[in-house]
């Protein structure tokens, strides 16, 4: 269990009032909890899962110590039906299981581990090398940590892109987005959309209302924790297109079949 707050004293009360209840042990400040780790400093809070990825990489047992810069190449489109198939499949689902767990304080792993995981039913050789890339990746990054400040603005800013049929097998695009409240990266998200975008700026509007049913779930959640924000939440996209009709949802009638993401991302 974590207690968190900004009162020391009601903390030290509650510790009194669960002793009493239930036999527990107060480990301390917080700085290792479901292979999170968490070191505080005079500026802020770092989280990383540094161990974790150490203690996933001699699982995965890799047979070279070479890194990579990126996780992924640029422009890979994977396919079922891409090299043979694996033998052992567990091995596979194991290492996929431990990133998806990973991508908890490693953003910049998301896009790849999204991929991947898509293949875990009938793996083959070719998705296994480009999950070794991205452990690779991860044996040259392994010290990268999330920073939150412990003085920062409260509002929230955000960032929406998508990538155009994407995938070759069902040519379905993918959205991703992240949130940051201040300088700290809260939010971030990459999931294939559920039909079929007819072009990029429908693709790319359509991420832009993801974007903001998430923030309106923030600000909602910031509000009960009671912190006000009464300034609009600023949502940026490279999108001219999506921008456009967000702002207009009336520009032509083959934004029609767009038009609810359209007015849910204006209001």
């Amino acid at each position: 269990m974590i207690i968190t707050g900004d009162d020391p004293e009601y903390i030290a009360f509650v510790k009194a009032r669960l002793r009493d209840q239930f036999l527990m042990t107060d480990l301390g400040p917080l700085r290792y909890f479901l292979g999170i780790e968490v070191s505080s400093t005079s500026d802020g809070f770092y989280i990383s899962q540094e161990k974790y990825i150490q203690d996933l990489l001699a699982r995965a047992a890799l047979g070279d110590e070479r890194t990579v810069e990126t996780p992924m190449e640029l422009n890979v489109k994977l396919q079922l039906t891409d090299g043979d198939p694996l033998s052992d499949l567990t091995r596979y689902r194991h290492l996929v299981g431990s990133l998806v767990y990973l991508a908890v304080t490693r953003p910049d792993i998301s896009y790849p581990v999204h991929i991947l995981s898509q293949f875990v039913s009938a793996p083959t050789t070719v998705h296994y090398s480009h999950l070794l890339r991205v452990l690779r990746y991860l044996r040259g990054t392994i010290t990268r940590r999330l920073f939150f400040p412990r003085s920062s603005s409260l509002q929230l800013q955000c960032y929406s892109d998508a990538t155009w049929a994407s995938d070759p097998s069902d040519r379905r695009s993918l959205p991703a987005y992240c949130v940051f409240l201040g300088g700290s990266l809260i939010a971030w998200k990459t999931k294939k959309q559920t039909t079929v975008s007819r072009s990029s700026v429908e693709a790319e509007l359509r991420a832009m209302a993801l974007l903001t049913a998430e923030v309106t779930w923030l600000r909602w959640l910031l509000a009960d924790f009671g912190v006000s924000i009464t300034t609009p939440s600023l949502v940026l996209s490279d999108s001219t297109g999506a921008i456009s009709v967000a702002r207009d949802p009336v520009k032509h009638e083959l934004t029609k079949h767009i038009g609810v993401d359209a007015f849910y991302t204006r209001a």
